[in-house]
């Protein structure tokens, strides 16, 4: 029995350390575990070298010889496929590897150890040096075999768009891993989200022609703003004519008109390719926070 007059016992906070200690020993263990599974760094990174690889074979010096709509069309494809394959083989491998680490949170969370956020934030963090070696590795092989102009501002906005476009499919599968009990239900709403990604990406059917109840999931698909990025940096400001459908017109004009690509619209799209892995990656740190999807 306490004896009388005594305070109760309280502490200042759940854990013994404060959040930027909780963040550093997190980031410590993260970069172990990242270091010992091969399966799954290693298998992205090769998975990236053979992509640009390929790409840069079957689309070898094509980014320079542009003639008629079906070279923009053949570029716009190639940029298509190198975010789409690329995206989707790190949002899937994030899952099963997430899935595990998950388990580790709920222990050490119910433990005292570390909050659910600074595991999130040590996780998060510890993805972008890998994908960052990614990116680096596709801009090494594939933007000069495909052609690409060497222009200093062309090339640092390419990076950057397969950078944030490369994060933020990473983000999505750790998201959904978070707010989903098992990796099967993870894998299914994934898929959906693949067909969204898609079918509004603005590739399968260009913005101005999308049906006007439909034009709001363009602007939330962020493939969208990926595949403007990409494309733009590179042709948008290019006045060179061409033959369009049997007329003459500029390339950053047909862009205009088809695509509904602008070239002074590219700070936004920068901010907005920023924004999705910034939402992504604090809706999985909350989803680990709030949802335990243990049994004992």
């Amino acid at each position: 029995m306490p004896p009388p007059g005594s305070n109760h016992l309280r502490f200042e906070t759940r854990y013994p350390q404060k959040f930027w200690v909780q963040f550093k020993a997190c980031l410590w263990k993260q970069s172990l575990s990242y270091w010992r599974s091969p399966h799954y760094n290693m298998v992205r990174i090769m998975f990236m070298f053979i992509s640009s690889v390929m790409l840069g074979l079957l689309f070898w010096k094509h980014g320079g010889r542009i003639n008629n709509q079906q070279d923009l069309f053949n570029i716009l494809g190639c940029m298509y496929a190198a975010t789409v394959f690329t995206g989707i083989n790190n949002s899937s491998s994030a899952i099963p590897f997430i899935a595990v680490e998950r388990t580790v949170v709920y222990r050490e969370n119910f433990a005292g150890m570390y909050s659910p956020w600074a595991y999130s934030f040590a996780q998060v963090a510890m993805e972008i040096p890998y994908v960052l070696f990614q990116v680096a590795l596709f801009m090494i092989i594939a933007y000069p075999s495909i052609g690409f102009e060497w222009d200093a501002g062309k090339f640092i906005f390419f990076f950057y768009t397969m950078f944030c476009t490369l994060l933020y499919m990473v983000y999505l599968g750790m998201m959904l891993t978070a707010m989903t009990p098992t990796v099967q239900l993870a894998s299914i709403l994934q898929s959906v989200f693949y067909q969204l990604l898609n079918l509004f990406s603005g590739f399968v059917v260009p913005r101005p022609q999308i049906p006007g109840w439909w034009i709001w999931v363009y602007y939330l698909c962020p493939l969208g703003w990926t595949l403007d990025g990409l494309f733009t940096s590179q042709y948008g400001d290019v006045s060179k004519v061409i033959i369009i459908f049997g007329e003459k017109k500029s390339i950053s004009q047909f862009l205009e008109d088809y695509f509904g690509f602008h070239h002074n619209r590219l700070p936004l799209v920068a901010v907005i390719l920023a924004l999705y892995p910034i939402a992504f990656a604090t809706l999985f740190g909350y989803f680990i926070g709030r949802i335990n999807f243990q049994k004992r």
